[in-house]
């Protein structure tokens, strides 16, 4: 394994443990997605760059659109929750209280 992957997948594996870690707050939750998103974005533009394929080319920017969709449709829970509730506590959630 070079340091290059080496160095994608140790951020991606520390976003996620992040993630399953300290999930106090959503918008802590929603970092650490944005991490691993971040980091799967370097990975696959490096990879697209070793392989001089121009196939794959559009792949990265397809991952960083889903990724802006994914922060875009996060904060917008992360803002009604925090009206709705008063915090973005992830304990205070509850999904059977609609």
């Amino acid at each position: 394994m070079s340091p290059t992957h080496f160095t994608f997948s140790t951020a991606f594996l520390l976003g996620l443990t992040g993630l399953t870690f300290h999930r106090t707050h959503l918008l802590s939750a929603l970092l650490c997605l944005e991490a691993m998103m971040l980091s799967l974005f370097l990975a696959l533009s490096l990879w697209t760059l070793e392989l001089n394929s121009t196939s794959f080319s559009a792949s990265p920017m397809f991952l960083l659109a889903f990724s802006a969709c994914e922060a875009s449709a996060g904060l917008a829970l992360l803002v009604a929750t925090a009206r709705t509730h008063g915090t973005d506590h992830l304990q205070n959630l509850n999904l059977l209280q609609c």
